[in-house]
Formats: C-alpha cells, sequence, structure tokens
C-alpha cells in the first residue's frame, strides 16, 4: 500500500483557488441574470444589514482598492440602489446605504443566490466556515516568511 505524502501548501492554496473560482463562476451564471456584477453584489451583502458603512469598510469587503470602488458607488449610485450620506459622528466620513430600491433588489438577489446555489449541510458549512475564518485569521496574524 502507497504511504500518502504529506499535504504540501501548494495542494492548499490549488484547492482554495479553485473552490473559490467554481463559486463565483456559479455565482455570477446567477448574478448575470439581474444584471449584478460579482463586485457589486459583494457591495450589496455588505449594505444589507441596513447600518450604513464607510468607504473603507465596504473596500475592503467587497477586495476592492478605493477608486475602483468609488466607480462602482458611482454605478450603483446612478442605479438609485446605493445612497451616500455624511456619518454624523464624524463628518468627513462618508455612509453608505441600500436605497429602497436597493433593498428591494438585494432581497430579490439573495433569494435567487440562495435558491440556485448549491450549499454544504448545515453542519458541514459551519465547519468549512469555522476552519476558514481560522486560517484567515491565522495568516492575518502571522508575518511572511522572506523567500529563500
Amino acid at each position: 500500500m502507497a504511504s500518502r505524502t504529506a499535504r504540501q501548501p501548494q495542494d492548499l492554496m490549488r484547492l482554495l483557488t479553485r473552490a473559490e473560482r467554481l463559486a463565483a463562476r456559479r455565482l455570477e451564471a446567477v448574478l448575470d441574470e439581474d444584471g449584478c456584477s460579482l463586485d457589486a453584489w459583494r457591495v450589496l451583502v455588505l449594505l444589507s444589514d441596513g447600518e450604513g458603512h464607510h468607504m473603507t469598510a465596504v473596500a475592503e469587503a467587497a477586495f476592492l482598492p478605493p477608486a475602483t470602488l468609488t466607480k462602482l458607488v458611482d454605478q450603483l449610485v446612478d442605479q438609485n440602489l446605493v445612497h451616500r450620506r455624511v456619518d454624523p459622528l464624524d463628518r468627513r466620513r462618508i455612509l453608505a446605504h441600500l436605497t429602497p430600491r436597493g433593498q428591494t433588489y438585494w432581497r430579490r438577489l439573495d433569494r435567487e443566490v440562495r435558491a440556485r446555489c448549491p450549499v454544504l449541510s448545515d453542519g458541514e458549512d459551519e465547519l468549512l466556515r469555522g476552519l476558514l475564518e481560522r486560517l484567515v485569521d491565522t495568516l492575518d496574524g502571522a508575518p511572511a516568511e522572506p523567500a529563500l
């Protein structure tokens, strides 16, 4: 019987990359029908909590550089899905919110995504989510090793 070789970091990277790309393709297929990009969906997901978020937090959640996010949010504002307000606690900052039309649009997108994108069972979903959060925390807190 052949012995299993130790898993290498590149194996994990390959699996994570493949899973992310497959999930993104499937999600994009659903979103395309409603004229929504994956980046816009990420913004809408964050804003759907109704709290209003600073543009810095939106950029981080959408994995976009600030200039790209500004253009995207401008488009969402033009579509009357998002509006900006001055933060009452810090007048130098801007908060982004969903408009009522944006909330309706988000709810429709969310229903479509939930209905058409496969998910793991509840226990598996929680396990994977916990492991990925642990991996992110570990990688976020660990200094990068210099290449030899």
